[in-house]
C-alpha cells in the first residue's frame, strides 16, 4: 500500500456498478456508480474504475488492491448458462440427483412444479466402488472400467465432470484417484471432487454443491479470463480478490477450483458492512437491508455478529457451503408494477433492470416501476438522479403510472402511486418480519440499516409498520455493499463431517479433527501469503440432539485442543441458541457432533477512513412539492453533504446526496450520529 496506495472495492448489481476508492496515503473514501454491463461485467467494471480515476485524480497504476464483488455465478446460474456436465457417482447411486428430498413447497397444489435437475439421467454415470459409511473399503475403485467411462465422456461431449461418490467425506482415496486418472487421460477437463468442494455429510446436497460447482468453473474461467486481459490495460495491475459467500474475500486461485463459493458474492458485501457499522455506532442489534435496483436484501447482525449459515440455495438448488444468512426478493427500485385480470396491483418480482430500467430513465421501458412512483409523487428530484448525472422523464412516468395502474384500478394518478409504494413497503416489512420471527426475535430490540440505491425512500415506513423506533443511513448508503467489501477479510471455510457424541469420552477423537483442520486452515493461509501474525482460527461446530434431522451452528471460539471444561461450554451454547430459536431445550437430551468446521481468517491492512467534512454551503437546500398525507404539500429538503451535528431534521421531509435519496416520515426526526451515520428516531 505504501508503493500503490489505492485500494477499490467493487459491487456489481443487476443495474448499477457500485464503487468504493480508499486512499492510504490521506484516508479519503470515495464512491462512485456506473451502469452495469450484463453482456459483459468487467467491462462496467473497468469503466467505473477509469470515471473514478479520472474524477478524484489517481493513476490506475497507482491501484494495488482490487476487491471484486459478482453475481456472475449466480446469474450463470439463474439464466442456465452454464457448461455441458456429467456426474460420476457410485454405482446404483446415479439418481439421487434427482430423487432428492422430496420437499413439499406447495402442500395443496395437485400438480407441483419438479425440482430443477442440472444433468440429465443419461448424463449420469455409475462407477464401479462402494465404500461404508465409516469411510473403509467395501470394493475397490475398478481402474479396468476407464477406458469405457473415457468414452462416455467423449460421446457425451463432457465440459466438466462433478465426481460424488459414496461416504467420501470419510474418506477421499477414490474421488481422488479418479480425478487423477482422468486427469492423465484428459488433461484439460475440469473435475470437481465432493471431497474438494464440500466435504460434508448428506449424499444429495453433496452432489448437488460439486455439481454446481463443477458447472459454473469453464463460465467463471470465461469471466476471470476476460477480466485479467482487461486488468493488464492502461498500467492497471492490482492484486484481485474476488468476495465470497461466506462474506470474505478469496484468490483467483481458490475461485478457478471453487466458483460455487462465489453463488452469494455480491449481497455478502452489506452485510460485511453491516457487521463493521454495528461496531462503530455500538449498536450489536441490526437489520440490514440492501434495497438496489433489482432486489431487496434482508441480513441479522445479533450480538455484533454476522449471521452465517452451512446451507443456502440457488433456484431451488441446495448449496452445502457456508454462506451469509440472507432473504431476497425480488423487490427494488426496477420493480414493476402490474394490475391483473382481477383488479389485483402487484409490485414485483420482475424488473426493468438496467435496460431498459424504469420509464422515467428514458430507455425504452413502457412499464411504471416503484423508482417511477417515487418520482411522481415527487419524491425525487428529476433533475438530481445520481448526483445529477442522470436526468428523469417526469412526463412519460405519469402518464405511465396513470395508464398501467391508476386507469384499471380507477385511481387518481397520486393514488396509483401511492398504492405502488403500500404494497411495496408491505413486502418489503414481511421480508424483514420472516427474518425476525423465524429466529425468534424481536423486531423492537433491532435498529434498522437502510442502505441501496433506493432503500432510503422505503425505510422509516417499513420500520414503522414493524414497531422498530430507530433507523440508521449509513454514510454513502447508495454504494455500502462496495464499502463493506472495502474493509473484507481473506476467509478460507474447512469441513469434516464426523458423527460423534457430544461427551467426554469424546474428546481425543475430537481434537485430533480439530487439529487436522487447523493444519489445513494455517497450510491455505500461508499460500495465500498470510503472515503469521495476521492469521485468526476460529472454530464452530454443527450439533443437534440425537435423532434430530437438522442442525445448529454452534461458534467455539479459538479452541485448538478443547477439554471437559471447553465442551461443557459449547453444550450450554447449544442449548441456549436452540431454545432462542425453537422455544425449548433439553439438557437432559443426548447432542450430537455432526460437522466441525474451521474458519481460516487472514486479516488484510485496513486504513483507517477519514470522515469527510461537511460540504461548506446551507443543509437546507429549498423546498420541494411533495404528495404526502393524501395532498401535495411544499416539504424541506436538506443536503446531506452539508450536514453538521447541529442541524435536526423533522418528518416529513427528504434528504439528497449524490447516489441516494431518503424519505423522512412523518413522527420522524433524524440528526447525524458517529461515523458520518444519520440516526433516525421515531417519536414516542
Amino acid at each position: 500500500m505504501s508503493t500503490r496506495p489505492i485500494r477499490i472495492a467493487v459491487d456489481i448489481g443487476g443495474t448499477f456498478t457500485d464503487l468504493q476508492v480508499l486512499d492510504a496515503r490521506s484516508g479519503a473514501v470515495r464512491a462512485w456508480k456506473t451502469p452495469t454491463t450484463p453482456e459483459d461485467p468487467s467491462i462496467g467494471l473497468m469503466r467505473g474504475v477509469e470515471e473514478a480515476a479520472s474524477r478524484f485524480g489517481f493513476a490506475l497504476a497507482e491501484v494495488g488492491l482490487l476487491l471484486h464483488g459478482t453475481t456472475i455465478a449466480t446469474n450463470a446460474v439463474l439464466e442456465r448458462k452454464l457448461a455441458r456436465g456429467v456426474l460420476l457417482t457410485t454405482a446404483g447411486f446415479e439418481d439421487v440427483l434427482e430423487i432428492n428430498r422430496h420437499v413439499r413447497r406447495e402442500l395443496y397444489k395437485v400438480d407441483p412444479d419438479p425440482f430443477p435437475c442440472l444433468i440429465e439421467r443419461d448424463r449420469r454415470l455409475g462407477v464401479p466402488e462402494r465404500l461404508r459409511a465409516d469411510g473403509s473399503v467395501e470394493a475397490k475403485l475398478d481402474e479396468a472400467a476407464l477406458p469405457a467411462l473415457l468414452a462416455r465422456l467423449d460421446a457425451l461431449g463432457a465440459e466438466a465432470v462433478a465426481v460424488c461418490l459414496l461416504h467420501s467425506y470419510r474418506n477421499p482415496a477414490h474421488e481422488q484417484l479418479l480425478k487423477a486418472l482422468l486427469a492423465e487421460a484428459r488433461p484439460g477437463l475440469p473435475v470437481s471432487l465432493s471431497s474438494e468442494v464440500s466435504p460434508e455429510i448428506r449424499e444429495y446436497e453433496r452432489a448437488s454443491t460439486t455439481v454446481l460447482n463443477a458447472l459454473l468453473v469453464p463460465v467463471v474461467k470465461a469471466y476471470l479470463d476476460r477480466l485479467e486481459r482487461r486488468l493488464g490495460e492502461s498500467g492497471f495491475s492490482p492484486l484481485v480478490f474476488l468476495v465470497q459467500s461466506n462474506g470474505g474475500v478469496c484468490s483467483l486461485r481458490t475461485v478457478a477450483e471453487q466458483p460455487a463459493r462465489l453463488l452469494l458474492s455480491g449481497p455478502s458485501g452489506g452485510a460485511l458492512a453491516a457487521g463493521r457499522i454495528a461496531t462503530l455506532l455500538a449498536r450489536p442489534n441490526l437489520v440490514a437491508v440492501d434495497m438496489g435496483g433489482t432486489s431487496y436484501d434482508v441480513s441479522i447482525v445479533q450480538d455484533g455478529r454476522v449471521s452465517v449459515v452451512t446451507q443456502g440455495e440457488i433456484d431451488r438448488l441446495p448449496v452445502r457451503l457456508p454462506m451469509v444468512e440472507m432473504r431476497t426478493i425480488g423487490a427494488g427500485g426496477g420493480s414493476i408494477a402490474s394490475v391483473d385480470h382481477g383488479g389485483r396491483l402487484s409490485v414485483g418480482p420482475r424488473s426493468a433492470g438496467a435496460r431498459p430500467g424504469p420509464v422515467s430513465y428514458g430507455r425504452g421501458g413502457t412499464e411504471p416501476t416503484v423508482t417511477d412512483a417515487n418520482l411522481a409523487l415527487g419524491r425525487l428530484d428529476p433533475d438530481y438522479f445520481l448526483g445529477g448525472a442522470m436526468t428523469l422523464d417526469m412526463p412519460a412516468t405519469r402518464a405511465a403510472i396513470a395508464a398501467k395502474v391508476g386507469q384499471p384500478l380507477g385511481l387518481s394518478l397520486e393514488a396509483a402511486a401511492e398504492g405502488i409504494l403500500t404494497v411495496t413497503n408491505a413486502n418489503l416489512g414481511a421480508a424483514v418480519r420472516l427474518s425476525l420471527f423465524e429466529k425468534g426475535l424481536d423486531p423492537r430490540d433491532f435498529a434498522l440499516l437502510s442502505f441501496g440505491g433506493a432503500g432510503g425512500l422505503h425505510a422509516t415506513d417499513v420500520a414503522a409498520e414493524m414497531g422498530i423506533n430507530e433507523v440508521i443511513f449509513p454514510a454513502e448508503p447508495g454504494t455500502l455493499s462496495a464499502y463493506g467489501i472495502l474493509y473484507s477479510d481473506l476467509v478460507q471455510d474447512i469441513a469434516r463431517s464426523r458423527v460423534l457424541p457430544a461427551v467426554a469420552e469424546s474428546l481425543p477423537e475430537i481434537g485430533t479433527l480439530i487439529g487436522a483442520l487447523r493444519e489445513a486452515a494455517e497450510a491455505r493461509l500461508a499460500a495465500d501469503g498470510v503472515a503469521a501474525s495476521a492469521r485468526l482460527l476460529e472454530v464452530a461446530v454443527d450439533m443437534r440432539y440425537h435423532g434430530q434431522a437438522f442442525e445448529l451452528l454452534v461458534p467455539w471460539g479459538e479452541v485448538a485442543a478443547p477439554d471437559a471444561a471447553a465442551l461443557a461450554a459449547l453444550l450450554a451454547r447449544f442449548h441456549a441458541m436452540h431454545r432462542q430459536r425453537f422455544s425449548y431445550a433439553d439438557e437432559a437430551e443426548a447432542v450430537e457432533l455432526v460437522t466441525f468446521r474451521v474458519i481460516a481468517t487472514g486479516r488484510l491492512p485496513k486504513p483507517d477512513a477519514a470522515v469527510a467534512p461537511p460540504a461548506p454551503r446551507p443543509a437546507l437546500k429549498g423546498r420541494r412539492r411533495v404528495h404526502e398525507g393524501g395532498e401535495w404539500r411544499d416539504l424541506p429538503v436538506w443536503d446531506r453533504e452539508a450536514l453538521t451535528a447541529e442541524d435536526r431534521i423533522t418528518g416529513p421531509a427528504i434528504l439528497e446526496e449524490a447516489f441516494a435519496t431518503h424519505w423522512i416520515g412523518r413522527g420522524w426526526s433524524a440528526a447525524l450520529g458517529a461515523a458520518g451515520a444519520l440516526i433516525a428516531r421515531r417519536d414516542a
